[in-house]
């Protein structure tokens, strides 16, 4: 299987910058921030494949019908044009392809990770004025129609099967051996979501050191976003020492140490230890 490969430095940082504006602007686009970590991950989206990802979403969703009403019956109008009709689900083994967490190639493929899946139902929906949003229970990423009352939940990654309360159920203690909470069922933020998709991508370039190049792009466009953990900026400078980049690798542990010695001297020095132990390595 072929894994796509970043842009070329150029176009690379471009793309970063759109992508932090985007993450800073007062309403964020899910879908263009999506596209833009697609981008950010292979080189051969252009501006064009961009622009063809945004009117395939248009196309779609000018396929459903007007104004289905209630919650089920958007849930059930996006279960058949997305799941049936088009065939959009998800299986076991794309948690093996980096291709499952870059919404280009799932809108392609018609497969992906529940959360990529979840954000094509909800980009369709949302153009045809469902009221749609992202519901991330553990472990499980599915999608809501409707207000708390009225609230119904599908799952695209099952082809947008309708759940049942006692199917969320399921779902929750699955995943976790706990119940489900009502805090569970609040809608995602676009911003968390995208750093939930961040985080995938991460995990699948951890369990692959070759590809290193793609956990330290994932690292660097979560560090854009306004909200992330202060350990990622530790984990970007260890991965730029492992790339052999072993003076900015240095430079980035040394103005870690200082942000995380104001609370905690002794991590600090071990971290000040490990900037010193890359920049020996230069000899």
């Amino acid at each position: 299987m072929r894994h796509p490969s970043p842009p070329p430095p150029g176009r690379s940082a471009e793309l970063r910058r759109r992508f932090a504006g985007q993450a800073r602007a007062e309403r964020p686009d899910l879908a263009a921030l999506c596209l833009l970590v697609g981008a950010a991950g292979d080189g051969t989206l252009d501006e064009a494949g961009l622009d063809a990802a945004q009117l395939e979403l248009d196309r779609l969703a000018g396929q459903l019908p007007y104004r289905p009403g209630s919650p089920l019956a958007w849930a059930r109008a996006l279960r058949e044009l997305l799941g049936e009709r088009h065939g959009f689900r998800g299986s076991a083994a794309d948690y093996e392809r980096l291709d499952s967490s870059l919404l280009h190639t799932v809108l392609r493929r018609r497969r992906g990770l529940p959360i990529l899946l979840s954000v094509v139902w909800m980009e369709v929906a949302r153009r045809a004025g469902a009221p749609v949003y992202g519901v991330a229970l553990p472990g499980h990423f599915v999608v809501g129609f409707g207000t708390a009352g009225q609230q119904v939940l599908a799952d695209p990654f099952d082809g947008g099967r309708v759940l049942t309360g006692a199917d969320a159920e399921l779902l929750v203690t699955g995943a976790t051996g706990a119940p489900l909470e009502p805090s569970m069922l609040v809608p995602a933020e676009p911003l968390d979501l995208v750093m939930r998709i961040l985080n995938n991508i991460r995990v699948w370039a951890a369990a692959r050191p070759e590809r290193s190049d793609v956990a330290l792009w994932a690292v660097e466009l979560s560090l854009l976003l306004p909200s992330h953990p202060a350990r990622l900026r530790y984990e970007r400078a260890r991965l730029l020492v492992e790339r052999g980049d072993f003076v900015e690798g240095a430079k980035a542990l040394e103005a870690y140490a200082d942000v995380v010695g104001a609370v905690d001297e002794g991590a600090g020095r071990r971290v000040r230890g490990e900037a010193l132990a890359a920049r020996a390595r230069l000899n």
